[in-house]
């Protein structure tokens, strides 16, 4: 038997997203885990640690983020 590796979404965001949030709001409520803040702005690309969905930030970061 055969076990397929499970997809990994990986999503770009931007500026417009932040402060980002996962789950998403596009997201179905009924396959959702608890909202967790994700740290994008800090090395351009996090991981949520309840489903390993990976944030890729696209663009330049507005001021006063770091």
């Amino acid at each position: 038997m055969s076990v397929k590796p499970a997809t990994v979404e990986t999503i770009e965001v931007t500026a417009a997203d932040l402060p980002l949030y996962c789950p998403t709001p596009s997201m179905k409520l009924w396959n959702t885990h608890p909202r967790v803040a994700i740290p994008v702005e800090k090395l351009g690309e996090a991981r949520c640690p309840y489903c390993s969905t990976l944030y890729k930030f696209k663009g330049e970061l507005p001021k006063g983020h770091h």
